[in-house]
């Protein structure tokens, strides 16, 4: 029992769900114990749109150092957008809306990657540059969209079953085929060896320019998923929905024990970080925290974990 305990503790993702846990086991104590269930219920239903945008940056960083997507926000806003209207209110339509969310993401994942391949543009510069630009397509496309979601749709993205949102156990579904996605296919296997050593791989016959296609075409496309998603489970499209899943999408990543200096996935420690930022941040308003101050101890969070990692990788 000893061993197995302690081998569990040797996993980086564990400490991602222990953190989660006394986050909130201290605010269900600043409530005397009230409203904890419900406390988990909605940290689980927040928390399903940060693990499908972390799973796709989460690829994108294994990649290896500098590899990142800043267009997500701007991504989700425009793809809420594509999906409201392609929809129009109708539960027919919900699937069209879906799949068009879906192309609109990949587009743009497809895009950031011409800007870093084609151009040779490093991958912060040109993804962040790529995101004014969908801002802009968004704000002329989308502002004052007041189309609702089908409302199919809407409830469908609120079902609980037994305190536990549907969305969140499709997601966790969803989470177990990126696994295997990871580890048990060529396409996986190569993200990680390119992430480790992008010219060994280079060498060793991977084709690595198709494969960063592929994972940066993923990331836009689970940003696409994303912003038809939180159009539902708000009740219509905004330019600035996605606007919080910059940071969060790197933060659940990192705090999971990805290693941002690419090579090393971990897919559980995104459930993990992304549930710890919910309660976190749901434990702070429950204080009164002020907005600024959520975002600078967010912000603590990440330096300190990279930190940690960092220091992990140089000893090793």
């Amino acid at each position: 029992m000893t061993a197995a305990v302690q081998t569990l503790l040797r996993r980086p993702w564990i400490w991602s769900f222990v953190g989660a846990g006394v986050v909130w086991l201290a605010a269900i104590a600043f409530t005397g114990g009230y409203g904890a269930g419900g406390m988990l219920t909605a940290a689980l239903s927040l928390a399903v749109f940060t693990v499908i945008v972390g799973v796709g940056q989460m690829f994108v960083i294994t990649l290896g150092p500098g590899n990142v997507d800043l267009s997500l926000p701007a991504n989700i806003g425009l793809a809420s957008a594509v999906a409201m209207k392609t929809m129009g209110g109708d539960d027919r339509l919900v699937l069209v809306g879906l799949a068009a969310a879906i192309a609109c993401g990949l587009a743009v994942g497809l895009a950031n990657y011409f800007l870093i391949w084609a151009l040779r543009i490093p991958p912060i510069i040109s993804t962040l540059s790529a995101s004014f630009i969908i801002q802009s397509i968004d704000i002329s496309y989308g502002r004052g969209l007041q189309i609702k979601p089908p409302p199919g749709f809407a409830d469908f993205t609120n079902i609980v079953i037994a305190g536990v949102p549907l969305l969140a156990i499709l997601t966790v579904l969803f989470t177990i085929g990126a696994s295997i996605a990871l580890n048990r296919t060529i396409w996986g296997r190569s993200v990680v060896a390119i992430g480790q050593n992008r010219r060994a791989a280079r060498l060793a016959g991977l084709k690595v320019e198709p494969v960063r296609c592929a994972t940066y075409a993923l990331c836009g496309a689970l940003g696409g998923l994303t912003g038809a998603l939180l159009a539902g489970y708000f009740r219509g499209a905004n330019v600035d929905i996605g606007n919080e899943y910059l940071l969060a999408s790197i933060a659940v990543v990192v705090i999971g024990g990805t290693s941002v200096s690419g090579g090393r996935a971990n897919l559980p420690g995104v459930w993990g970080g992304a549930l710890f930022l919910v309660l976190l941040l749901t434990m702070l308003n429950t204080f009164g925290v002020s907005a600024g101050v959520r975002l600078l101890l967010t912000g603590l969070i990440i330096v300190a974990v990279i930190t940690a990692a960092g220091g992990e990788k140089r000893a090793r």
